[in-house]
């Protein structure tokens, strides 16, 4: 079955269905014409939310999420874009602060699709991405 294309800023932030599933699936939106088998296996058994932060700030995407985290226990969140693109790297980093904002500890699962294949990405991982100096270290080149 596939899922149901629905924008995460027009999601009620406590909306009955996520308070029954209490997990949350947010992904990049091309995802949804570009790899819906992949999209329908990670939608079974969560709220699926599709974001693009080329169109929407990345300000107003953590905050919705923050609101989620706030007002809503969540057993599972789970992060799903494509690998390599600089505007779907920024929801990563938008769950994760707004994990951090909230001081909730929420189980959070990051995947990038590489090659046709949805690949786990440690929240490390994220965490380093944002820093370019230690990449550069990381690579030996400093």
């Amino acid at each position: 079955m596939s899922p149901t294309y629905r924008r995460l800023t027009e999601f009620n932030v406590a909306g009955r269905e996520l308070r029954e599933k209490r997990r949350l699936l947010v992904y990049g939106s091309c995802i949804f014409n570009e790899y819906p088998d992949i999209l329908s296996r990670f939608s079974e058994g969560r709220v699926a939310l599709s974001v693009c932060l080329e169109a929407e700030h990345l300000n107003v995407v953590a905050l919705k999420l923050a609101s989620i985290f706030a007002r809503v226990d969540l057993e599972e969140v789970v992060v799903l874009t494509v690998d390599g693109s600089p505007h779907c790297i920024q929801l990563h980093h938008a769950v994760e602060e707004a994990r951090k904002v909230t001081g909730r500890q929420v189980n959070v699962r990051h995947f990038v699709i590489e090659g046709g294949e949805a690949l786990e990405v440690s929240p490390e991982a994220v965490k380093v991405a944002r820093y370019l100096s230690k990449i550069q270290r990381l690579l030996g080149k400093t």
